[in-house]
């Protein structure tokens, strides 16, 4: 492989900026700028020079052997003075040695999944933990990198191909008398593996959440104070609040952390009959926005219905209620937002309790697959050893499948999208 280097710190001013370097040439690349390099993941403080002796910078130089650096080659790590001068100084140096070029996006990462130090699963949770903004997301992050998912998935492979071992032995002695019938246990291991990963399937919808965030839409007639309920939440005047009907015409977000988790409140058009062509299009999108949102804060004036249909979990609150009351909420005098803001919390970390290690639609298709063929293989199985031929073949498919969802077989076109996400220097 070609050797890359690029800047791994966000560019700009800073106090330390790190440059990083990964291929077969990198310690002959850090020899030629510091002299001596450090003992293998120690850092030494060296001075820096270009081709022509000039000083370039004081750096700290980490040293990486191959299989125990992050790509699993050789790599080096540069800690510079975090000034633009000095990086582009640097960099420019590094781009002037033959043998050596600018790395695209993302590919540090590609050459660890290449080189066998981080499988498909661990990839997608390194960008999660990078774009993670909540305390949740982060903690879901790093349950997947750490390669949680990858040893559950290794568990049902191990299973799986076991039944298939045993299978194929049967076929194998098909012309001599077996002297013990393999289906039960073939059968036990099948239908373990398919019950944990309907299991985990289920809880794929709240791990997306936590990944993209929660919606919530804050409902209600006109001038029941959902944009003022809107504004106190995010602290600033992110909607127009007036005593005229229908000032709301569209829907205003505004993105919160919540206890951890990732939630966007949603201001939508208050609901009533009108004969303005533009609010009714704000009134239809603040249904279809309300309907598909994760959870629904109904602002009710004093005496009146929600207009809405109460999904179980909705949150009803008495509309511009300016006294402390368990049932009301005021935007106004912040009187009832923080027991709102606990029930909510309350109510979506129950969701998030059930969440599990799988969250992308990727993870979903492939084992909703996985699944399709367990149950034919199953199916098969009853009908005894005459099926076993057909059998053996839906556990095979079962196996390969679960590869591609760790990237151990032919995912080559999965990669460009997922690793063109990251940023040059990781």
């Amino acid at each position: 492989m070609d050797t890359i280097f690029a800047l791994a710190t966000a560019p700009g001013k800073a106090g330390v900026s790190v440059i990083r370097i990964s291929g077969p040439l990198a310690f002959d690349t850090a020899r030629a700028l510091a002299g001596d390099l450090p003992s293998p993941r120690r850092a030494a403080l060296r001075v820096l020079t270009d081709k022509n002796d000039r000083h370039l910078d004081d750096a700290l130089v980490l040293r990486f052997d191959a299989g125990s650096s992050f790509t699993g080659e050789d790599v080096i790590e540069l800690q510079v003075h975090g000034s633009v001068a000095v990086i582009s100084a640097v960099l420019g140096e590094l781009g002037s040695i033959s043998g050596l070029r600018l790395a695209e996006p993302g590919e540090f990462t590609r050459r660890a999944f290449e080189n066998g130090a981080m499988d498909l699963t661990q990839v997608e949770a390194l960008s999660d933990l990078i774009e993670s903004e909540t305390e949740v997301q982060r903690q879901q992050a790093l349950r997947v990198l750490s390669g949680e998912l990858g040893d559950r998935v290794d568990g049902w492979r191990r299973d799986i191909v076991r039944a298939a071992s045993l299978i194929e032995a049967t076929i194998d002695f098909a012309d001599e008398e077996v002297p013990v019938d393999v289906t039960p246990e073939v059968f036990g291991l099948l239908e373990t593996v398919t019950i944990s990963i309907s299991n985990e399937l289920k809880g794929l919808d709240a791990s997306e959440r936590v990944r993209s965030g929660f919606e919530i839409a804050i409902v209600g007639p006109p001038n029941a104070g959902k944009s003022t309920l809107l504004n106190y939440l995010a602290g600033r005047d992110a909607a127009i609040t007036s005593d005229i009907a229908g000032t709301t015409r569209d829907v205003i977000e505004v993105q919160m952390d919540i206890t951890g988790l990732p939630v966007t409140f949603l201001d939508t058009a208050g609901l009533r009959d009108t004969d303005d062509v533009v609010e009714s299009i704000g009134v239809e999108r603040a249904k279809n926005r309300a309907l598909a949102a994760d959870l629904r804060i109904h602002l009710v004036p004093n005496g009146d219905e929600p207009l809405i249909e109460v999904s179980d979990q909705d949150l009803v609150r008495q509309a511009k209620c300016d006294e402390v009351s368990e049932l009301g909420v005021s935007g106004k005098t912040g009187a009832g937002v923080p027991d709102l803001l606990s029930e909510v919390s309350k109510v979506l970390s129950a969701r998030v309790a059930r969440s599990s290690l799988v969250s992308r639609e990727r993870h979903r298709l492939i084992l909703e697959h996985g699944l399709e063929y367990l149950t034919r293989a199953l199916e098969l199985l009853r009908l005894g050893p005459e099926a076993y031929d057909i059998t053996s073949e839906e556990i095979r498919s079962a196996v390969i499948n679960l590869e591609s969802l760790l990237g151990r077989v032919d995912v080559e076109h999965l990669l460009d999208e997922i690793f063109a996400n990251f940023c040059v220097g990781k």
